[in-house]
């Protein structure tokens, strides 16, 4: 088993790299564009509409960029949408040099574009990665390919940070551009896989509901995507951190790096431990179990007043949505036939989109009526009280077991 774990396929380690240049960039797109944003309005709800714009076209294509991944080069489908990713952030770069003149709705459009390409990248993205992967030890190497962009993704809010305080916005967006440009040619070297064969009977219709179907039908499938949805939604606080590093904690947007960074460390820590004891055994129950830890983190870090103590509860936060991503991702890439991964992974994009981007929405909206604090803390509640009605709606969930090698333990 420990030689196996050494003797990394050449293309697996390619991918690893690409995961860490896309992680460095995306992770300081987030802090650099987020912070820009709140400077610019001083208004938490700018922030929500930021995840709605590209959440809105993200969403709106997801499924038909599934059945387009299961359909086509999916490896090219990736190369192109990235490439369009790179031009978007070289648009922010040439924004950010007369911010006042270009304006807030540029940004958002850009943004829109971004999306729409994230609705075709994102399916192609997960199947492509899939076929990569090796078989042979499928959860600690899944594991070890989300460690590598979660590292990154340590050092890519605080480098985000740091270079917007020392360098200036442009810099730092023609800094990230770069780091994507890596990422880019990383998947360029790769080898395009075998096509799925369509069912030529199918229309695009019947294909696309085909795939929402096997989802729907699958008890563990969906009741795993729509428990981190419920939870994300209402108990994510990642929108707001740059009010918190603003107007609550008062530490800048090197704090606000600092803030976004100790989500990844927790998460670092769980996934590295996961590359020699999978969280899979007792997936269910783990599951579970780390996405009320998350919502108790949340609450915490809602409550507290000092740097270190909120570092502290991101940092674990982080190491519970860590072991919730490690399963989540098992159960996907296990459950997914090779012939609808493409679908399927549209299906489960929905889901996170919904929690990730309209819950960034979510939370300015709540902050603004309810107030930042408020609106954290009491998402914490609700996202307990979820994993609760989980546990209750969703035995087969709750008592899932899995193997390293992608097995059901019945």
């Amino acid at each position: 088993m420990k030689s196996n774990a050494l003797a990394l396929p050449f293309e697996f380690k390619i991918l690893l790299l690409e995961s860490m240049f896309g992680a460095l960039a995306n992770r300081a797109l987030t802090v650099v564009i987020g912070y820009q944003i709140y400077a610019l309005t001083k208004n938490p709800l700018s922030l929500g509409f930021l995840g709605l714009v590209e959440a809105i076209p993200a969403l709106s294509l997801a499924l038909f960029g599934g059945h387009v991944a299961d359909r086509l080069d999916r490896r090219a489908i990736v190369l192109v949408t990235r490439a369009i990713n790179i031009l978007c952030i070289i648009a922010f770069a040439v924004f950010s040099l007369e911010p006042q003149r270009f304006g807030l709705l540029s940004m958002y459009a850009v943004v829109f574009v971004a999306g729409l390409a994230r609705g075709f990248g994102d399916p192609a993205a997960s199947a492509f990665e899939t076929q990569v992967i090796p078989q042979a030890t499928f959860v600690r190497s899944s594991a070890l390919l989300s460690s590598v962009g979660q590292g990154s993704s340590i050092i890519g809010p605080a480098l985000g940070g740091v270079a917007y305080d020392a360098f200036g916005v442009t810099a730092t967006y023609v800094l990230i551009a770069v780091l994507l440009g890596f990422s880019w040619l990383c998947i360029a070297s790769l080898r395009s896989k075998p096509v799925p064969v369509p069912d030529e009977t199918e229309n695009i219709w019947q294909s696309i509901l085909e795939g929402v179907r096997f989802v729907f039908a699958n008890q563990v499938l969906v009741g795993s995507m729509a428990l981190d949805l419920i939870a994300v939604l209402f108990g994510g606080a990642v929108a707001l951190l740059p009010v918190f590093a603003n107007d609550i904690l008062h530490v800048g947007a090197g704090g606000l790096g600092l803030l976004s960074a100790a989500t990844s460390i927790g998460t670092l820590i769980t996934m590295l431990i996961a590359t020699r004891y999978p969280p899979t055994r007792m997936a269910g129950r783990n599951l579970m179990l780390a996405v009320a830890g998350f919502g108790c983190s949340i609450i915490v870090f809602a409550l507290s007043r000092t740097l270190w103590l909120s570092m502290l509860a991101l940092a674990l936060s982080g190491a519970f949505d860590g072991v919730s991503m490690i399963i989540r991702s098992a159960i996907q890439r296990i459950m997914s036939p090779e012939h609808m991964r493409g679908r399927i992974a549209a299906v489960t994009w929905i889901f996170i989109g919904s929690s990730n981007e309209i819950g960034a929405f979510e939370s300015g909206f709540a902050a603004s009526l309810l107030g930042v604090v408020r609106s954290v803390w009491m998402g914490g509640l609700v996202t307990l009280g979820v994993v609760a009605g989980s546990a209750i709606l969703a035995p087969k969930l709750r008592d899932l077991r899995l193997e390293d090698d992608g097995k059901v333990v019945s």
